[in-house]
């Protein structure tokens, strides 16, 4: 699960600090933690590469981890059978690599919170084998070889890890991962790169940013229905918003309540694959409405990314 992108010859590592484990008894620290780790190391990626960038020596293969929260169990007690998620079945080590813990931090503190109450136990956060690709290390709609202009004489593949889809796929959610005598379980069905890749997949496809889907989403392909959604948003945000805090159109287009024309986001030339509309409020508890053109084939492939919104739902 946690498996090293390879190299093809030993090189000389720049990494930041090794972290320490540490063991966590309140869900709000142990994502707290997360979180500060993977700023950590995804600034040092972004460092390095705005360093190279600016034509600095290169010193040697730079690379990260992502953050890890594991949880150890010798018991099959304290179970809250009511619940279909927030425990694990058996004894054992359990291992999930993280990755943009703020964007998840909601659903973490809630998810990390059941863990520790049903097994009274600790979770532990460390740094996992997985290394955090340069690119989705990024902001979302980042396009890194655009700006990669100080380092055309060089690979990028040979001083930054990049996405690696030989490591990206869906065994664990499928039930098909095993793992090896000595591994540790899966705590979660999707890893950490998996859910990057697919979150900058929904930005690809919908021409809006991971953050704004919310919790409830419509599929559609008629046109006016988008058209009816877009109008009664707008009105509604020119009303005052009636508890919704915003309408987001794509190129992150957003108008807030109170305004009648957006105040920031960009005018697309042309729309994406399945542009998506997002009618936002307080929770994610709002609307989001992609139309899927075609039909069948997009809507499997929106599906397969926009369940990385909720990825950790512990097994």
């Amino acid at each position: 699960m946690n498996t090293r992108i390879p190299i093809s010859a030993p090189v000389n590592f720049i990494s930041p600090e090794p972290y320490e484990p540490q063991a966590f008894n309140n869900a709000t620290e142990a994502v707290d933690a997360l979180t500060a780790l993977y700023e950590r190391n995804t600034d040092f990626l972004i460092d390095a590469f705005g360093d190279l960038a600016q034509g600095g020596p290169i010193a040697g293969r730079y690379r990260a981890f992502y953050p890890q929260v594991a949880l150890e169990t010798t018991s099959f007690g304290h179970i809250d059978t009511r619940l279909a998620y927030g425990h694990v079945t058996s004894p054992g080590l359990y291992t999930t690599t993280i990755t943009r813990p703020t964007l998840f931090r909601h659903y973490l503190k809630e998810q990390l919170g059941h863990l520790m109450r049903n097994h009274q136990v600790p979770v532990i956060v460390s740094e996992s084998a997985t290394p955090i690709p340069l690119h989705f290390a990024f902001a979302e709609g980042a396009h890194v070889e655009a700006s990669a202009g100080g380092l055309a004489d060089m690979q990028l593949r040979d001083v930054f890890d990049t996405p690696d889809l030989a490591v990206t796929d869906d065994e664990i959610a499928n039930g098909e991962y095993e793992p090896k005598p000595g591994e540790p379980h899966p705590l979660a069905p999707f890893t950490a790169q998996r859910i990057d890749y697919s979150l900058a997949r929904l930005s690809h496809y919908t021409a809006t940013s991971a953050n704004h889907f919310q919790n409830f989403v419509l599929f559609t392909n008629y046109q006016f229905y988008v058209d009816e959604f877009c109008a009664y948003a707008r009105k509604l945000m020119a009303d005052g918003g009636e508890g919704y805090t915003a309408f987001v159109e794509p190129g992150n287009i957003i108008t807030k309540p109170g305004d009648s024309e957006p105040s920031e986001g960009v005018s697309l030339g042309r729309l994406p694959q399945m542009p998506a509309y997002h009618l936002k409020m307080k929770g994610h508890a709002g609307i989001t409405l992609v139309n899927i053109g075609v039909g069948p084939s997009n809507a499997k492939t929106i599906t397969d990314h926009i369940a990385v919104l909720r990825p950790h739902a512990w097994l």
